[in-house]
């Protein structure tokens, strides 16, 4: 038996749970917003408004029924809010809990002048939510170790997929090729967060995983391939020191680094989407890639 109750419902965290729809016998999730609990309910799973405040007690119930536990919800200055209330319920909030998937981020990483990184690497977070994000993640491990429980941290590079893709993009208009000399990114497709947290779950592991595609690529180079696909022209090039970046944008940009996903393989998870080209193609081949999505 199987019981997942996943924090933080929103783009990976529903996909996570379609994923799951089939096997596990009971899913959970949260939202911040009353709204958004409707349509989290349509989908199959049992939804609770959660602001990080503390724990009602309708969740404090499924809690307690709780095996498999998904943690999508991103720290702040004041740390991890799930830990946080998880201290507060004390120790028997979760009695049959197995397994903890925290989601989290390879801006850990930070920069490191487009070398390879892997889960050894030494973390150098250059913006406050990513000093966060590393504080986060050792919290997890140590609540795992208290708990006797295995934790498996999954660092996600950019997140992209229906509804969230540079087809989307083109189509808005909003769609941008900045480029900067040398400047990678890796990207993952949500399929295959969804996909690495199932294939972790089943066999029950622990430890740090990059979560991330085979080919860090300029990010100009995705929009030109989306739009040779749809057939339009690709927006102009602009050079990054002329773009308008907010600063979370600017602050991706002062970062490089190329993720290695191989001990993720070496668990024997196969991606189903190895670059974004071959997502791309498929998503524009199957007309998926407008899916309404959160």
């Amino acid at each position: 038996m199987s019981n997942v109750f996943i924090f933080g419902a929103g783009y990976s965290g529903q996909a996570i749970a379609r994923e799951l729809a089939t096997e596990a016998d009971f899913i959970a999730g949260t939202t911040r917003s009353i709204e958004k609990t409707e349509a989290l309910s349509r989908s199959g799973v049992k939804s609770f408004v959660y602001t990080g405040q503390g724990f009602g007690p309708d969740v404090v119930e499924v809690l307690r029924q709780t095996t498999h536990l998904v943690v999508s919800i991103a720290p702040d200055a004041d740390g991890d809010p799930v830990l946080a209330d998880l201290q507060k319920a004390g120790t028997d909030a979760m009695p049959k809990l197995r397994w903890v998937c925290y989601l989290s981020t390879v801006g850990v990483y930070g920069d490191h002048g487009c070398a390879w990184v892997d889960e050894d690497s030494e973390c150098r977070p250059i913006s406050p939510r990513s000093h966060w994000r590393v504080s986060a993640e050792r919290a997890w491990q140590d609540f795992g170790r208290r708990r006797n429980v295995p934790v498996a941290i999954l660092r996600l590079s950019g997140i992209y997929g229906p509804a969230r893709n540079a087809f989307v993009n083109l189509e808005r208009g909003t769609a941008r090729r900045i480029v900067k000399p040398g400047q990678v990114f890796n990207r993952i497709h949500v399929d295959d967060i969804a996909g690495a947290a199932h294939h972790l779950m089943r066999i029950s592991a622990g430890g740090i995983f990059n979560v991330s595609d085979d080919e860090p690529s300029p990010p100009q180079d995705v929009v030109t391939f989306a739009a040779q696909l749809m057939g339009v022209a690709p927006p102009p090039e602009l050079p990054s020191d002329e773009a308008e970046l907010s600063p979370m944008a600017r602050s991706f940009y002062s970062e490089c680094k190329q993720v290695s996903n191989r001990k993720l393989k070496e668990t024997g998870y196969h991606f189903r989407h190895p670059d974004y080209r071959q997502a791309l193609t498929a998503m524009w081949r199957e007309d998926s890639w407008r899916a309404n999505m959160p």
